[in-house]
């Protein structure tokens, strides 16, 4: 096994959404085989080809094939050892990812255009990616998830670096946010109410609500399906969404029922015990347009108030009341997505809005509502925290513990995963072309065989 088997790991991460679309991809063949997963030359060729339009050095294709037979040995022993992963967790990344690639694009029909390929084309073939990534990352975490060290052994590690080798850290920051999306106009809800009410007469009126659904709901995961839910456990589904369903008798439809993921029509099917089993037209409301930034701003210049006056402290005011969950949990603190650690980089490297943000700040500061677009596109307001700046300095165990902490961890990490691949080989067939023999992949010289 190669030393560096996270880094390997992660291309398959870093890669994982769409690229720059097919064009100029080889003819395809299969190149490698893990149990019943096959790599295809096109894979290997497309994240080749990404990096390259990304202006990033590649790996070389020997690093990247050894990055994909890792994913699909995961994938196999996923299915050996019965790991498997929601629907729902996947829907919700789906939606979140086609969010991003709408907001990137400006519209569906600028993605088709790009693609060469319908939506639901791409939604079907993203969401496979999402689905494996998700099982993979379960995998991952089932396999060196326990892992720990100890404060002697980050100290053990920063001692064994030669003095004249200890990396130069650059200036780093803390920020944090609180986070108010816009709210919807009424006239934009008075508006998905009357379609989705037209929608249900045309239902009662004998049209097929599964066909329905596919046309119109905008809950792409389930959409492709008719609308259909599967069979969801009582507590599964937001509570409007689910009283709603729970007060229907199998084969009646709902009345428009609003939720914080929009505007839901549902039937439902059957229920069995505490499952229940509906289908449901989902409208959602255009954040870019009929969206009114009154109440967010006059909230957040609420909040600014108090912590100003230290009535109330930033992380307590980002946890009860940020729309942004995912930094709500951090006290509103902004991670970096490479480390896990609330420190940022300040560099070219740094999200632009928050770079020029902070550049008229100084430490401690608090700055006024601004503009904010979140990573699934809707529009937002947010005040930020200028909570710290480390100077550059060369890296030192009290200013650069945490730093540390993840490389002793990632290390840790990194042994446990290749002690599990090499028992694990055993448990999967795993063969290449003989044309990558020369790759040794994960460490072996023989698994070169035909196909």
């Amino acid at each position: 096994m190669a030393p560096g088997l996270i880094a390997v790991f992660s291309l398959f991460f870093s890669l994982i959404s769409f690229g720059q679309g097919q064009q100029g991809v080889s003819i395809d063949k299969i190149i490698a085989r893990v149990d019943n997963h096959y790599i295809l030359n096109s894979e290997l060729e497309e994240m080749y080809t990404q990096y390259k339009a990304e202006g990033r050095a590649a790996p070389e294709k020997c690093q990247l094939l050894e990055s994909l037979i890792i994913n699909k040995m995961l994938l196999a022993k996923a299915e050996i050892d019965s790991v498997v992963v929601e629907d729902k967790e996947v829907d919700g990344e789906l939606d979140a990812k086609m969010g991003y690639m709408v907001q990137r694009f400006g519209s569906e029909k600028n993605i088709v255009e790009a693609y060469g390929k319908s939506i639901e084309n791409l939604k079907s073939e993203l969401r496979t990616q999402v689905k494996e990534q998700k099982i993979v990352e379960k995998m991952q975490r089932t396999i060196s998830g326990n892992v720990k060290i100890t404060p002697s052994e980050v100290r053990k590690f920063f001692n064994s670096i030669p003095k004249d080798s200890l990396p130069y850290i650059p200036s780093e920051v803390e920020i944090g946010h609180i986070v108010k999306l816009g709210t919807v106009t009424r006239e934009q809800k008075d508006k998905l109410r009357q379609q989705l009410l037209e929608l249900k007469q045309r239902a009662e009126k004998g049209e097929d609500f599964a066909t329905l659904a596919q046309i119109y709901s905008e809950d792409l995961g389930s959409a492709k399906n008719g609308g259909d839910l599967n069979f969801a456990k009582r507590g599964a589904m937001v509570p409007e969404f689910e009283g709603a369903a729970l007060s229907l008798k199998p084969g009646e439809m709902s009345d428009i029922v609003e939720s914080q993921f929009g505007f839901h029509l549902i039937k439902l099917i059957e229920t069995r015990g505490a499952e229940y089993h509906a289908r449901h037209i989902l409208l959602r409301p255009d954040y870019n347009k009929g969206t009114d930034m009154t109440s967010a701003i006059r909230s957040l210049d609420s909040l600014r108030n108090l912590i100003e006056i230290d009535t109330l402290k930033f992380a307590k005011a980002a946890l009860d009341n940020s729309e942004d969950k995912e930094t709500a949990e951090s006290g509103g603190l902004i991670m970096d997505r490479n480390t896990g650690l609330a420190r940022l980089t300040l560099d070219a490297s740094m999200d632009p809005a928050l770079y020029f943000a902070i550049d008229t700040m100084k430490v401690g500061d608090l700055s006024k509502p601004v503009a904010y677009r979140t990573e699934d596109g809707r529009s937002a307001m947010r005040i930020l925290w200028y909570k710290s700046k480390s100077e550059p300095h060369t890296a030192n165990l009290r200013d650069d513990y945490e730093k540390l902490a993840q490389i002793v961890l990632s290390n840790k990490r990194n042994n446990a995963l290749e002690e599990w691949f090499k028992k694990a080989q055993g448990d999967v067939f795993i063969s290449i072309e003989p044309e990558y023999k020369d790759c040794k992949v994960l460490g072996l010289e023989a698994l070169a065989n035909d196909i």
